[in-house]
Parts: structure tokens; sequence; C-alpha cells
């Protein structure tokens, strides 16, 4: 079970790093309108909130006293490694506490602020927080990349890809393993 987690945040991550990857520093910073984050801004939240919530999961509470949310939503990145970074840095400390439970630590309890959660629910909880503002990034991303390639099934490829898939031998398997899309 941890495994399929882990997969599932990794082809998240691939998903906001192809989205980025042919964006210069000046795009990731671009804010479509006031009432709106940029890319940046984006990645800093979801790093933050990454080292926050899985830094010390057993104990400490997923939301530490040191982190400074509100700052999340400043984008005072210098340079686009500075950002990647940041970005990476919290990936890490996702990664590596995943990669350290256990499918027995899953019922396990942690706090985010004060609040009991089941190591699953926790990991679910985030999740679901990461893939929402990756799907943002994914959609910014896309309206500044003038050589956008599809990230999924490329409009009006649906049936070649359908028939493709089923014409192989059914089988049991996460659906990221090969990195199909």
């Amino acid at each position: 079970m941890v495994t399929s987690y882990v997969n599932l945040f990794k082809y998240y991550k691939n998903l906001a790093d192809k989205s980025m990857s042919h964006l210069s520093f000046k795009e990731l910073q671009r804010q479509p309108n006031e009432q709106s984050n940029s890319i940046s801004i984006i990645m800093k939240h979801i790093a933050g909130n990454m080292i926050s919530r899985w830094t010390d999961i057993f104990t400490t509470d997923g939301e530490k006293s040191w982190r400074n949310r509100d700052g999340e939503f400043i984008d005072d990145f210098t340079s686009k490694d500075e950002l990647l970074n940041y970005w990476e840095k919290g990936w890490k400390v996702l990664f590596d506490t995943l990669n350290s439970l256990k499918d027995s630590d899953l019922n396990s309890i942690i706090y985010i602020r004060n609040e009991g959660h089941k190591i699953s629910e926790a990991i679910e909880r985030q999740l679901a927080h990461y893939s929402y503002h990756i799907g943002q990034i994914v959609y910014v991303a896309k309206m500044y990349d003038t050589a956008w390639e599809s990230l999924t099934i490329p409009l009006g490829k649906s049936e070649t890809f359908n028939s493709e898939k089923f014409n192989k031998e059914k089988s049991v398997r996460h659906f990221t393993d090969n990195e199909d899309k």
C-alpha cells in the first residue's frame, strides 16, 4: 500500500515537472491575475507544506511552529534554480518519510493541527491537496508553453490508445508503471 502511495505522488510530481520544464523563471513567477497564484508561489506552498507535514511525523504535529504558511504566498525567489531546489527539498522530505514507512504503520495515528489522522488518512489528505495544486500548475503552464505536449492521452488519440491497451493481455499492475498515459 505504501508503494502505491509513493507511485501516485511520483506520478503527480512528474506531471508538474514536465509542465514546468519549458517555462522561464519569469513565466513561473507570472500571476494570471491579482487573485491567482503564480506557479512559483504554488510550488513554494506545496514544498512548504511537505516539509512541515512530513518532518518527524511520529513525534511532532504536522503543522510545525516554525512553518510560515502565509510567507509561502510571497514569491521571494531570485532564480529558477533557487525555486527548483526548494521544490525538490519538499519532495525529498515527503519521499524519505514515505519510503521509511511500512504498510503496518498506516493505521498509526499522527496529528495535523492537533487533529488525529491515521497515517493512511494523512497521506490521502495530502495527495488530494498536492494533486489539486498540481492541476493548477499544469493549467497555467499550458497557457504559457507554446510548445505544449500532452501529458496524458492527446486529443484525437483516445481510440488508438484504447485499442493498444485492449490488444494486450489483462494484467494487474499500477497504472503508473512504465509511465503509461
